[in-house]
């Protein structure tokens, strides 16, 4: 009689008997250094603790150690802690029975739902961009259900958008309603560093019942250590990713980019990088790039990025925002001013722009939208006039005619939250408009 001995040969030859491990010789602010095994730089490891094990991440090296950066607070970790490298790198679930579900930064549910469904991929959450020559070009319209998004700011399949706005303005109300009734198959919806009571307040209020089921929402509130607030923005862009990668047409929300710049200025301040233009770090200005460029066409589907972006004062020359503008295919600037006005979106509509409009619409379209866009700017011009009765009616034909449509114009923009028009329908109104 024979006996199969062979597989167990097999793992006895694949078996790990001695067990690397390092030790922890201090503790730093948000750094953790210890000495030990190899490990390079994203790896991923854990220390143990009298509470169990903290998973950590490596960040960088300094004279012989290693240095770490906890994925949770950092209480309980002991001089001579046991350090353990995995010898892998962070992943993410993915897949469809992943929608209407709620993770936080490193892909673990918080929705007290349960467990994640068993079967799920798990994808790497690091990657680098597609090629460019992989890329398709840009040739269909997305269509938003925002109006004045639709018409005078048309989105494509794959491009990617930045908000830029100053707290308290409807970035996250804009948000809701996109996400709502845009034409798209998936929602990636990525919250870094969000107010904790602000994250249920979206998920309930914006995005909605309807909103949520063909939605995964990545949350990482403003409490959660730095890196974690990293990741955050890794894993929602992971898992849109595998849905493009499944030929479906994603729109991925960021919410929001400056926030991810001062995660990375934290853990590049505390690595010991030297401090750059107002504060940041250059690792800040190398990694924006390579987030942003992950999203957009592939040779399989699209990933249509929508980035907010905070600009305090309305500066929109502060240094994240002047990168994240030069790397994007558009942005849309939403003004107090318009808010104030009771404009919602308060979109202002001169100083947005969609770069790749002219490519994707109509002469028609183009015709009507930019008819639009110089009545604006006219009644803008000479507001100050207007306003305190120092025009004279009848002096200027172009004056005349804005101040005829710019009521028109201006309550075609509005736009209720819990309202969503067809792109078609809007189309028809700003040609009747002009």
């Amino acid at each position: 009689m024979s006996f199969p001995f062979e597989k167990y040969q097999n793992a006895l030859a694949k078996a790990e008997t001695i067990r690397l491990s390092g030790k922890v010789t201090q503790v730093v602010g948000l750094i953790v250094e210890a000495t030990g095994p190899q490990m390079s730089v994203g790896e991923v490891g854990r220390i143990s603790t009298p509470n169990g094990f903290l998973p950590c991440e490596v960040v960088g090296f300094r004279r012989g150690a290693v240095l770490m950066m906890p994925l949770i607070q950092t209480e309980g970790i002991r001089q001579g802690s046991e350090v353990i490298p995995l010898g892998r790198q962070l992943t993410a679930p993915a897949g469809d029975r992943l929608l209407g579900r709620i993770l936080d930064g490193l892909g673990e549910p918080i929705d007290e739902k349960g467990p994640l469904p068993d079967g799920l991929a798990r994808v790497p959450i690091n990657r680098d961009p597609p090629s460019p020559f992989s890329r398709k070009r840009i040739s269909s319209i997305l269509g938003t259900g925002v109006k004045v998004i639709d018409t005078l700011l048309t989105l494509g399949r794959g491009q990617r958008i930045g908000i830029f706005a100053g707290s308290g303005v409807g970035k996250s109300t804009l948000m809701g309603m996109i996400s709502r009734s845009s034409q798209a198959d998936v929602n990636v919806i990525g919250l870094v560093g969000e107010r904790g009571r602000e994250v249920r307040e979206f998920i309930e209020k914006d995005l909605g019942v309807e909103g949520l089921k063909r939605s995964v929402v990545v949350v990482a509130t403003s409490d959660r250590p730095a890196l974690v607030r990293i990741k955050a923005a890794y894993t929602a862009t992971a898992i849109a990713e595998y849905f493009r990668d499944q030929g479906k047409n994603v729109i991925l929300m960021m919410d929001s980019v400056t926030r991810f710049a001062l995660a990375q200025r934290e853990v590049g301040l505390a690595v010991g990088e030297p401090p750059t233009t107002r504060g940041y770090t250059p690792s800040v200005f190398s990694l924006l790039p390579r987030l942003l460029e992950r999203a957009g066409t592939s040779s399989h589907g699209t990933i249509t990025g929508i980035y907010t972006v905070l600009v305090e004062g309305g500066d929109m020359d502060e240094p994240v925002a002047d990168a994240v503008r030069g790397i994007l295919d558009g942005h849309f600037v939403l003004t107090r001013e318009l808010a104030q006005q009771n404009v919602y979106p308060a979109i202002d509509i001169l100083q947005s722009i969609s770069r790749l409009m002219p490519d994707i619409c109509t002469k028609r379209h183009m015709d009507a939208a930019n008819r639009i866009r110089d009545l604006y700017a006219t009644y803008q011009q000479a507001a100050d006039l207007i306003n305190i009765g120092a025009y004279k009616a009848g002096t200027n034909p172009k004056i005349d005619e804005a101040v005829q449509k710019m009521p028109k114009i201006t309550e075609f923009i509005k736009q209720g939250i819990k309202e969503a028009v067809p792109a078609e329908v809007s189309m028809k109104a700003i040609e009747g408009l002009v």
